[in-house]
């Protein structure tokens, strides 16, 4: 799938780029692949070096937690729920506790965060893997269930907002919040269905109802707030959980006499050598889709569904936001580019502005952090998912449209 996917962008931005060339004249298309290539080459080496010291920290942190029994502690808590989601996973493994960290560090809008805790994750499984370059069940519903990750405080689109000159930055919260919880409900929905998984389970039930009261419950709380109580609010909360973390991990070795800075440079030793590791997969995706969109095959795709939506006489105001919606499964850099362009051209709050906001805050990057994931542990045969993935990121797209109208009319 992965190797369909990346020889696809490059031939048809080779197409495109012919076709501008030859047909309509344009000359500079391919100084503009050129240039995508080198550009997006460099972007990847510096997404991967700006990881390293983050992954360092959360890595050394990570290892405090599991040596002090946190994570243990969090593995009981999930495995009624992983044993039936995951069943190749064992009883309390050092797996369960990472991905209860990484889901909990998305649900905060703590990017920089989540990413080293899913990589921890993924490594944990990857131990478990009988077929080291073949993604396994349990990592392919991690990886969507972290693509799809319910974001309670996206606090960074807040502040976009609020540069912009939104009269109400954060009226796109509640929006945001709905579109979230459909796309991780949609990217479960796919992946229990190929592996056949049973929802219907009272104990997975049991835990949806709680994730959905919690989801429901911050709804009712914030939607009484105003604008500067909901972010300031929100911000602090996200803050004061995540230092608050790290210092219960603290607190916890130090309590069973643990040598705390010994554990730390143990478990941060590991966050060069991944961060590293991960480079020639971001190189290889960040590239293949610069050159895809250098090429216009981007904007062509936006313009046939602009001519089909106006054919079937639809409100055609959402296809103003698209590029943030067809770029976010690629480039969350890229995606957020598009979000600020259309809220510079059409206005912060114009309907395509926060639409634009919302689907930025409905799902993470998949190809990103498919690449990102599945390079740390050397997996290359990716099976279903990134079609999960997408299927998560159009549950996302499709309900951030019908809330932003719901919301915004």
């Amino acid at each position: 799938m992965l190797n369909f996917i990346w020889v696809f962008f490059f031939l048809t931005a080779f197409i495109c780029a012919v076709y501008k060339c030859l047909v309509l004249g344009d000359q500079t298309v391919f100084a503009e692949l050129i240039t995508a290539l080198f550009s997006q080459s460099k972007t990847a080496f510096n997404i991967a070096l700006g990881l390293c010291g983050i992954m360092a920290f959360w890595l050394g942190m990570l290892n405090i937690a599991e040596q002090s029994g946190f994570i243990g502690l969090l593995s009981r808590l999930l495995n009624p729920l992983f044993s039936r989601l995951m069943p190749e996973i064992p009883k309390d493994h050092p797996a369960l506790g990472a991905m209860a960290m990484n889901i909990a560090a998305n649900m905060l809008g703590l990017d920089n965060a989540a990413t080293p805790m899913g990589i921890k994750a993924m490594q944990e499984l990857q131990s478990l893997n009988p077929h080291p370059d073949q993604a396994s069940n349990a990592q392919i519903l991690f990886l969507v269930i972290n693509t799809s990750a319910v974001t309670l405080f996206p606090v960074t689109i807040f502040a976009y907002r609020a540069q912009m000159g939104a009269a109400n930055p954060s009226d796109v919260f509640l929006p945001i919040l709905l579109a979230t919880y459909g796309a991780a409900l949609s990217g479960l929905l796919a992946v229990a269905v190929v592996q056949k998984i049973n929802l219907l389970d009272r104990v997975i039930l049991a835990y949806l109802a709680a994730i959905s009261l919690l989801v429901f419950g911050l709804l009712a709380y914030f939607y009484r707030l105003d604008q500067q109580q909901m972010l300031q609010q929100s911000a602090m909360l996200s803050h004061v959980l995540l230092f608050g973390l790290v210092i219960v991990f603290i607190s916890a070795a130090v309590y069973q006499g643990l040598n705390v800075y010994e554990l730390f440079i143990s478990g941060a030793k590991q966050g060069f050598q991944t961060a590293i590791g991960i480079i020639p997969y971001l190189i290889a995706m960040l590239v293949a889709f610069g050159v895809f969109r250098a090429s216009g095959a981007l904007e062509l795709i936006t313009g046939a569904i602009r001519w089909l939506v106006e054919l079937c006489g639809l409100d055609g105001r959402f296809i103003d936001a698209l590029p943030t919606a067809l770029l976010k499964p690629f480039s969350g850099s890229g995606a957020r580019a598009m979000m600020i362009d259309t809220m510079q051209s059409q206005g912060a709050d114009s309907f395509a502005g926060r639409l634009a906001c919302v689907v930025q805050g409905s799902t993470e990057t998949t190809f990103y952090v498919l690449a990102v994931y599945f390079g740390a542990v050397g997996i290359s045969r990716i099976r279903h998912a990134a079609a999960c993935g997408l299927i998560a990121d159009l549950g996302g797209m499709l309900t951030a449209i019908f809330v932003t109208y719901w919301f915004f009319g």
